[in-house]
């Protein structure tokens, strides 16, 4: 699934082509992807035409585009969305779910293989975490790690948050409501670069160790944005369909037999919530 890095490469896209721009029409040519619309369908394209959008905005795997009547299109991408800048002469295409012309012509399409991705014409609504306004549906999810390290109390915050949870510190990092865009890729990654064993529990942990995890993971997300993010098949590209390259970059991540590139001992993979963990064993010692 993409993560935040991966959302807000698509972000940073799409953005100089929609913000300003009216949307002409709006066709929405599966209903699974208006599925969350009260409406359907019908409902979804109706709420968006005509209108113009002021802003593309994202919080952790959410990202929408804000209408110039208070509204927004609620995007998510699932497990293999896609919103992309086809060219005009592109054919048929069977993956093709929605697709938005704005009124210089360019059309915006939302690709989804897997079929999990949706779209939402919703209103805004304060953020139940920090009052910012977001889609009423992600009112419930808390501030991204980007926007908690942009904060100079940020991450000591974010620490005694996940300080006070229970469960081992990789579970709370995935825990959207305790902080979102953090996704079993990048969870990996944050915990190596911080020496740390996903397995143990959070409340166990001091805080300066939290805030020390938190910031690695700020600076994992950094390097992965610079990447153009993860992509290991073509089911998450750019807008323009180029992949992202980090996938060359990750430290353990997917590297089972491996060599860690800090220690040199082998890279090992262990059963996590039906996926998998891939950590040192020597670095990350509990």
């Amino acid at each position: 699934m993409p993560e935040l890095p991966e959302v807000e490469t698509i972000r940073r896209g799409l953005a100089p082509h929609l913000a300003g721009r009216r949307i002409e029409s709006a066709a929405v040519l599966r209903d699974r992807a208006a599925r969350r619309q009260p409406g359907g369908a019908a409902e979804l394209a109706a709420r968006v035409t005509g209108r113009r959008v002021t802003a593309v905005d994202r919080r952790g795997k959410y990202l929408w585009w804000v209408l110039d009547d208070g509204a927004t299109l609620l995007v998510h991408l699932g497990m293999s969305g896609q919103l992309t800048l086809p060219a005009a002469e592109a054919g048929p295409d069977r993956h093709l779910r929605a697709a938005f012309t704005l009124d210089d012509g360019t059309v915006v399409a939302f690709r989804d293989q897997r079929t999990f991705g949706w779209l939402w014409a919703c209103d805004l609504a304060p953020s139940r975490h920090d009052g910012r306004p977001v889609p009423a549906p992600a009112a419930h999810i808390a501030p991204d790690l980007l926007e908690v390290t942009d904060r100079a109390r940020g991450p000591a915050e974010l620490a005694h948050r996940i300080r006070a949870r229970r469960s081992g510190v990789k579970r709370v990092l995935l825990n959207q409501e305790v902080v979102s865009g953090i996704g079993n890729i990048y969870a990996d990654e944050m915990l190596w670069a911080a020496r740390l064993d996903g397995e143990v529990p959070a409340d166990e942990l001091g805080v300066r160790r939290l805030a020390g995890l938190i910031r690695a993971g700020r600076a994992v997300m950094e390097r992965s944005l610079a990447a153009g993010g993860t992509s290991f098949d073509s089911l998450y590209v750019h807008v323009n369909g180029e992949s992202g390259y980090f996938s060359r970059e990750l430290a353990v991540y997917g590297r089972a037999g491996s060599d860690c590139p800090r220690c040199g001992a082998t890279v090992v993979r262990r059963r996590f919530m039906n996926r998998s963990s891939y950590l040192c064993p020597r670095c990350q010692r509990r």
